[in-house]
């Protein structure tokens, strides 16, 4: 899911417009990076090149790919095109753009590739495996972020942005004014985890004869003035052509303000294109999103959780019957497939009748497929130790698709259920794990307090000898509703950790997906409770093994809150911890923080009470307004609600007496900085060895090249100091 590119940068970007051409300088392709002993470094890991949005051409024979490498030096990244046939070989780089290149797709007759560069829609013609002179489609001044073509390709599906006049700025008022600064609002949500929202996404269909111009484009939801897609993930993904082009299927929370900021009711809509009339879908209240049509065009499925304001609600697969004679308004009310897998199911793709997802089960994502008649079916192994996508395309009984591990970044994959054998189709970082030192990991099964087993995940350093003493880390996982599967990432990169000669546990405790409803659910209004016990579990499972010395605690987001609540907790089980953008006082992230839904519930639940729209509860029981509950706010008496504030990290700050190291971004707008400040100066009047990094610039996340080798740096010179 890409976020929507707007505001000034686009602007600027756009005044070149689309006679500026791409000449190549400035590329960035893949680097001469070097591996010394084996070992992977941060400058290794930065170097990886990153695959992206597989398309299999019209005719099954070749996949388009992108691939984006990062530049130190540049302190940026960039992202090209690259082709293949379906078996791998024949691998050739189509472009090399020194801008980066999205949102790749195939033209009917598989002879020219369509894109998003800088902010517009563009067009090349493939001969053979050669990229032709690209032609600019589009002159929309507050550029397209993402786009879809129609079936028969003579119309196309965009996302750009208008202003949002809840959110104002000086120039507003005074267009002399342009060198002041100031966000000026009187509603909610002003800003969403990352930027402050200035501009709406919106979603527009215009033709591909001639230019396309915000003239001759036609907004989905007309005089509506809600988001499409929803903020702030959402992308093209959320909308859907049927197949025969006269509509569109799409999601939208069509709320504004406090309502928008305390719901997550998110609808399925169906669009008319011809004549710009809307049907609503009907869904229970809760997320509904990523529609898809069957090629058929007789039913839409889609993703759905049946509960308003709860974020983590179950993944259910929903199907309708649709009447196209009708104006595809449905005429079934919508059912559910798959409900025995008791797991959140995630992209949806029909094929020959079928709906295919994927779905985390038991610590991995594997693919299935269930049909009209409910017939569920896993189809990879539960014995492969991978990660695996929905498929994005057949070649005969072959799925095309994409997998990753604790051991490699995503690779595309061909797999063949019949023989349960799958073959890589590429091997964009091949060359460089060739040089490094293997790994190995192991999955263990760890009693809980309370007599369950919590399966964790163990990765132990190259060439591992039980006869020596390693330190060792314990992932505590962000979320909170989250899973440690197999999956790979570029920052919390547990490989890196490993290479650098640490054993890494990854616990699954109370809280994660893969587990099932229950074992998800439970941690809501219980962060200080059984999911901190299973940390503690785990940390003590790990080191009373006699090759582990010293353990570590580190996590981000829910898992750096964790980190802050173990620090008052864990006696003298961990040696140091690092905290990157945790929660410390839940009370003044409730004050502070945008989605207030998340907030409510895992503080307190919407199921606490039930009272009428607009009136207000027995005194101290929480507040109502428009029909949503505040039954999670600080100021609600709530039993959740009153033993989650009294239980924040910093009520224990006393016993705080382990090294720490505190991390956060101050464009963090879901958890704001000022929670990482808060908690080092509680540690430094404490008397606690501790450290603060605060990065201007970055989000939730460290996404700037420089700054996340800087990451890297501090984070394994802190493990070092206090780990050795």
């Amino acid at each position: 899911m890409n976020k929507t590119i707007i505001g000034g940068l686009c602007a600027a970007i756009l005044l070149m417009g689309c006679t500026k051409t791409d000449d190549g300088s400035g590329y960035i392709g893949p680097a001469d990076v070097k591996i010394e002993n084996g070992v992977m470094t941060p400058e290794v890991l930065l170097a990886l090149g990153r695959l992206s949005d597989p398309q299999l051409s019209p005719d099954g024979k070749l996949i388009l790919y992108g691939v984006s490498y990062n530049d130190i030096a540049q302190n940026r990244s960039c992202r090209n095109l690259w082709l293949c046939n379906t078996d791998g070989s024949d691998n050739v780089q189509l472009t090399r753009y020194a801008k980066s290149v999205s949102n790749a797709r195939w033209s009917l007759d598989g002879k020219s590739i369509f894109f998003v560069q800088g902010g517009q829609i563009w067009k090349a013609p493939l001969a053979g495996k050669k990229l032709g002179k690209k032609v600019c489609l589009s002159n929309v001044p507050s550029g397209i972020s993402e786009f879809k073509l129609s079936p028969d390709q003579t119309k196309v599906l965009y996302i750009s942005t208008v202003k949002n006049a809840k959110v104002q700025q000086p120039t507003d008022s005074d267009p002399s004014l342009d060198k002041a600064q100031a966000f000026v609002t009187e509603d909610l949500m002003y800003r969403h985890w990352d930027h402050w929202v200035t501009e709406t996404p919106r979603s527009y269909v215009a033709s591909l004869e001639g230019q396309i111009t915000p003239e001759n484009s036609t907004d989905i939801l007309g005089d509506e003035p809600f988001e499409l897609p929803t903020e702030p993930f959402g992308g093209a993904e959320q909308l859907d052509w049927s197949p025969d082009g006269k509509y569109i299927a799409y999601s939208c929370r069509k709320l504004m303000g406090k309502e928008y900021a305390f719901s997550t009711n998110t609808g399925i809509y169906v669009y008319d294109v011809e004549n710009g009339s809307t049907i609503p879908v009907k869904t229970d209240g809760g997320y509904d999103t990523d529609p898809v049509w069957s090629p058929d065009g007789k039913y839409l499925a889609w993703i759905s959780m049946p509960r308003d304001g709860y974020e983590a609600d179950a993944q259910r697969i929903l199907v309708a019957e649709l009447d196209n004679r009708r104006g595809a308004s449905p005429i079934s009310v919508p059912r559910q497939l798959a409900a025995s897998l008791d797991r959140d199911a995630a992209g949806l793709v029909w094929h020959d009748g079928e709906i295919w997802f994927n779905a985390l089960i038991d610590g991995i994502q594997a693919i299935f497929k269930v049909d009209l008649q409910d017939n569920l079916t896993r189809v990879t192994p539960a014995d492969w130790p991978y990660d695996f996508f929905t498929p994005f395309g057949w070649d005969g009984d072959r799925l095309l698709t994409s997998f990753y591990s604790l051991h490699f970044p995503l690779e595309l994959v061909a797999v063949e259920p019949e023989k349960e054998a799958f073959g890589n189709i590429t091997a964009v970082n091949g060359q460089i794990f060739k040089e490094l030192d293997e790994v190995t990991t192991e999955s263990v099964l760890v009693p809980t307090v309370d007599g369950k087993q919590m399966q964790c995940w163990v990765m132990y350093p190259p060439e591992f000898d039980a006869s020596k003493v390693y330190p060792a880390i314990e992932i505590v996982l962000g979320g909170p509703q989250g899973t440690n599967s197999q999956d790979w990432s570029y920052r919390w990169c547990y490989r890196l950790m490993a290479q650098q000669g640490y054993i890494v546990i990854m616990p699954n405790r109370r809280g994660t997906t893969a587990f099932g409803q229950e074992w998800k659910e439970q941690i809501s209004g219980d962060y200080c409770g059984l999911n901190m016990q299973d940390y503690l579990s785990a940390g003590r499972y790990i080191k009373s093994q006699p090759y582990v010395g010293k353990l570590a605690c580190v996590g981000a987001s829910y898992g750096g809150y964790s980190a802050y609540m173990l620090e008052g907790l864990h006696g003298d089980l961990y040696d140091c911890f690092i905290a990157h953008a945790g929660i410390f006082d839940e009370e003044n992230l409730w004050y502070t923080t945008e989605e207030m839904w998340f907030a409510n519930w895992d503080n307190g639940g919407l199921t606490e009470y039930a009272y009428e729209p607009g009136k207000q509860g027995p005194a101290g029981d929480g507040r109502t307004f428009g029909g949503m509950q505040q039954a999670g706010a600080p100021y609600a008496n709530t039993p959740k609600a009153v033993r989650h504030y009294e239980n924040s990290p910093k009520s224990m700050i006393t016993k705080w007496h382990t090294p720490i190291l505190c991390i956060h971004g101050m464009m963090d707008f879901r958890i704001p900085y000022e929670q990482g400040m808060a908690a080092f100066n509680a540690a430094q009047m404490m008397g606690v060895p501790s450290k603060l990094v605060i990065f201007p610039e970055e989000t939730h996340w460290v996404l700037q090249p420089q700054n996340a080798l800087f990451w890297h740096r501090t984070f394994f010179d802190w493990l070092d100091r206090w780990m050795h």
